[in-house]
């Protein structure tokens, strides 16, 4: 069973996020598209892609597909009867199916740079924390170190722990992050 805030967390994830209402409906939009909400009953409507909208009743059964003019949509259904992580990558879809397609490239790009080498941001911070500083363009240390960690703790992913880690690999280099 998957909470609101799961759901949440989920759509607050992704880059230029917001949260609001739309017709007595708790919604999630990127740069004023929405790509999911949450009914006062409990229904999680997401716009997922065509291929996606398809194949979704068959992974959650208590699901509708959404059609326009016979045309897949997205899909409704009960948040209750989502798992956690299939919550996240239904939300994740939605989301690329609205975002820009500069600013989905960019999530992508910045995603596909934290699964390989190349900057020397220390491994221990965690995937979500490498993410959100690539995403943000500070793929060194010496680019966080021209952060605060108040910035750093303002971007989705970074957390007290994954600053605690960078400002150790910052000392180790006689740096410190900026004031």
């Amino acid at each position: 069973m998957t909470t609101v805030k799961r759901l949440r967390e989920a759509a607050l994830a992704l880059p230029e996020t917001q949260e609001g209402t739309h017709s007595g409906t708790e919604s999630f939009s990127v740069r004023g598209k929405a790509f999911a909400s949450l009914t006062e009953d409990g229904l999680v409507w997401l716009h997922l892609p065509p291929e996606e909208t398809e194949a979704a009743p068959a992974a959650h059964p208590t699901g509708e597909r959404l059609l326009h003019r016979g045309t897949p949509i997205g899909f409704r259904v009960p948040l209750a009867d989502v798992a956690g992580k299939s919550l996240n990558a239904l939300v994740r879809a939605s989301w690329f199916r609205r975002a820009p397609q500069r600013l989905a490239a960019s999530l992508a790009a910045a995603e596909a740079a934290a699964d390989r080498p190349g900057g020397d941001l220390p491994a221990g911070i965690g995937r979500p924390a490498t993410r959100a500083l690539f995403g943000a363009g500070l793929t060194t240390l010496e680019q966080v170190a021209e952060r605060s960690a108040g910035e750093l703790l303002a971007l989705h992913g970074v957390g007290p722990e994954a600053v605690r880690v960078v400002s150790e690999a910052l000392r180790e280099r006689g740096l410190d992050l900026r004031q």
